[in-house]
């Protein structure tokens, strides 16, 4: 088993300021959180300080795209083809993916292998109900691209047909003619 790690055995203010200063030092300066814990009192590595910063790092960053996505989310007008719904289920399978990374570098000691497997269990029973929202989200997805072509197709019918009618016999051009185009078009 590894042992746990020095910064979680820190107190809690002092783990929270840690994390404040890697996050306003913009996850630098390792040296120097080093020496302010020694001065503080604790003797924490560089290379461990690197190792939490790297952790605290991933979770600013999951934490700042899923804000960055959720606000484009809402910004979107009409969304006939449920995009936000994709979205979402590709958010929280990256949610789930990153929380089985979690779970595979989770040592006995901070997770016992039968918690470790029930975890494992529910997220594989969550990953099976995002897997089958993901395929019915795509068929209806491309069941609406298949209603707009279809509608495009026929607006624009319309349109000639239109056209067609209000051309009268200009041109020479006769009412066989036209029912020939018609035909060819497909207007009834």
């Amino acid at each position: 088993m590894a042992p746990r790690a020095k910064i979680e055995g820190l107190p809690e203010d002092v783990r929270r300021w840690l994390e404040r200063a890697l996050t306003g030092g913009g996850f630098s300066g390792y040296e120097a959180l080093e020496g302010m814990l020694r001065d503080k009192g604790y003797q924490i590595s560089k290379s461990a300080i690197h190792r939490y910063g790297q952790k605290i790092e991933r979770r600013f960053a999951a934490i700042k795209a899923s804000t960055e996505a959720a606000r484009m989310l809402t910004e979107g007008a009409a969304d006939d083809q449920d995009a936000r719904s994709e979205a979402v289920i590709a958010l929280v399978q990256t949610e789930l993916f990153d929380s089985i990374i979690n779970l595979q570098e989770a040592s006995e000691e901070d997770l016992p292998a039968e918690d470790r497997i029930g975890l494992l269990s529910a997220a594989a029973k969550n990953i099976a109900t995002l897997t089958r929202a993901s395929v019915n989200l795509k068929k209806f997805q491309s069941e609406m691209r298949a209603q707009i072509a279809k509608e495009e197709r026929e607006r624009l019918l319309e349109e000639q047909k239109a056209k067609l009618d209000a051309m009268g016999s200009k041109g020479g051009v006769t009412e066989e003619t036209k029912r020939a185009i018609r035909e060819a078009l497909g207007i009834v």
